[in-house]
């Protein structure tokens, strides 16, 4: 952890107490918002009117001097059956032409993240923080490994033991193994450290839309889902939203309200 407290020299404690600017107070207040079933570029652009919003106080506290508080959001959401290329991804990686997508009921957008292709669909939960990292530690690294800990935490619930895979973001199973599996990808997206875009877990996913793709542009590796893993049927999604948050909770020492 970062310790808040550096040691001056007794002699420059007046001269930094009168010529300093008061800190903005930090905000550790998420609001949750779960959208349920939502179209994929509804969705971003709504996220995109988020992070600006929140960028845009940012960039006038900066301009003007004022410490007006930012805002954090959480949002929950399960889209349509849809292909995503993040920005240093490569097009290759998508294994069909735009009819066989079109047959599958399946869009496909190249967007601004971090990361390589993935997938999104019905029985994955998909989490986009939008946070004002300023509110509680300005290092992406160690944002990233936190919400790859809320998922590996939450899997442990369900007696899953998922692992980080050395250079490579996300969630694993089995890591080490001819058998080792992916079964939650990270990708975001930063600027002035607020945050959007997120993570995608899958719980009771169709897995057969994996194959058409290299997952995260990864050759030789599978892909499972949590239902998949524990040999049932269906997994209670809402179940696992509410552990997924409390593990956030937890890890980001704040506080989820709506």
């Amino acid at each position: 952890m970062l310790s808040a407290y550096h040691n001056f020299n007794q002699n420059f404690v007046p001269l930094l107490l009168t010529t300093s600017v008061p800190s903005k107070k930090m905000n550790k207040t998420i609001q949750l918002q779960d959208l349920g079933h939502k179209d994929y570029k509804e969705t971003w652009d709504y996220q995109e009117k988020i992070f600006q919003e929140v960028l845009d106080i940012k960039i006038r506290n900066r301009r003007e001097e004022r410490q007006d508080e930012t805002p954090n959001y959480f949002l929950f959401v399960e889209h349509p059956h849809v292909y995503t290329l993040g920005k240093s991804g490569d097009l290759s990686n998508l294994l069909l032409s735009e009819k066989q997508l079109e047959a599958k009921g399946a869009t496909f957008y190249k967007i601004n993240r971090g990361g390589d292709i993935t997938y999104h669909g019905p029985g994955q939960i998909v989490g986009y923080p939008i946070l004002d990292l300023e509110n509680f530690f300005t290092d992406i690294h160690k944002y990233l490994r936190l919400l790859e800990e809320v998922i590996i935490l939450t899997l442990a619930e369900y007696n899953i033991i998922g692992t980080r895979s050395e250079g490579e973001t996300g969630v694993w199973l089995g890591v080490g193994t001819p058998f080792a599996r992916k079964i939650c990808a990270l990708g975001v997206r930063a600027s002035r450290w607020v945050t959007m875009h997120g993570f995608a877990l899958n719980v009771n996913a169709d897995l057969g839309y994996f194959d058409n793709i290299i997952p995260c542009g990864i050759k030789g590796k599978a892909v499972t889902s949590l239902n998949v893993e524990l040999g049932v049927e269906k997994v209670n999604e809402e179940e696992v939203k509410e552990k997924i948050l409390k593990h956030f909770t937890v890890l980001f020492d704040c506080t989820i309200i709506g």
